[in-house]
């Protein structure tokens, strides 16, 4: 037998000292129960990360399925506005309770949880991570079929700290047509690669824009790369998104549930597996 290297991940012996990869996934409550937990990423800021979590939370609500979005974005918060809900979470004896929209979508985020919703949240990295992983483990999420991951940008704490505690089904990774759109998908596909996250496809956001008086369209950032992108990493453009004034009027009303996209019943059918 070969020496012990005492690095049992890379060991095919079965040992008596052997021990198995550590799990840091964090438990739910009793009262929860979530099938599919879908992150929401992107390798930079600015690109439409959270627009496109109401959006693909809203397309599968309308699709019949139970909903949660958890906003994870503490420090920049965006989803209980877009959504207008602007109420305080509530407790009960055990647990946090979400907020819920118009259209039965279950919301969480920091901002619900605010005297004013324009607080400055100044606070560091272990305490942002902790506040997220109570959001899985202390709110009442009961039955859903999906739960939306809002993600800061990068790869930081917060992104480490959801792909360790929660058991994260796949991302979507957000993207936009500029010459940045290689990098910014990369950074987000290698650490998911890195945290064995399964990578469902990539949405570019602001991809075009169309002429509401002859229709034409306009790539107002130029030619996309995402195709290319996609295909050297091996996944999907699960949707090209417009520049749309109208739909960015509703989600500054706080309707978002109300924006709808050609390409959005796509997303839900990319999403059921």
């Amino acid at each position: 037998m070969a020496e012990c290297s005492h690095n049992c991940s890379s060991c095919s012996q079965s040992c008596g000292e052997r021990q198995e990869p550590q799990s840091f996934l964090k438990p739910m409550n009793k009262y929860s129960s979530i099938k599919k937990v879908i992150g929401v990423v992107s390798g930079k800021g600015g690109v439409g990360k959270s627009l496109v979590t109401c959006l693909l939370a809203s397309a599968c609500r309308r699709a019949g399925l139970k909903v949660g979005v958890l906003d994870a974005d503490v420090t920049g918060p965006s989803i209980p506005k877009s959504f207008g809900v602007s109420q305080r979470a509530m407790q009960d004896d055990e647990c946090l309770l979400p907020n819920v929209t118009k259209s039965g979508i279950k919301v969480m985020s920091v901002n619900m949880l605010l005297e004013k919703e324009d607080s400055p949240v100044v606070w560091r990295g272990p305490v942002i991570s902790g506040l997220v992983e109570q959001f899985w483990t202390e709110v009442r999420w009961g039955e859903l079929d999906y739960l939306f991951v809002d993600m800061p940008p990068g790869t930081g704490d917060v992104a480490l700290t959801v792909f360790q505690s929660l058991p994260v089904d796949g991302i979507v990774i957000v993207s936009t047509p500029q010459q940045l759109v290689k990098m910014i998908v990369g950074k987000a596909f290698n650490m998911a690669k890195l945290m064995n996250v399964p990578v469902l496809g990539i949405v570019e956001n602001m991809s075009y824009f169309t002429c509401p008086k002859c229709g034409e369209r306009h790539l107002i950032f130029g030619e996309s790369g995402v195709d290319e992108t996609a295909g050297e990493y091996g996944v999907p453009v699960l949707a090209k998104l417009p520049i749309d004034p109208q739909a960015n009027r509703l989600v500054d009303e706080g309707r978002a549930e109300e924006v709808r996209f050609d390409d959005l019943d796509e997303f839900v059918s990319a999403l059921r597996f």
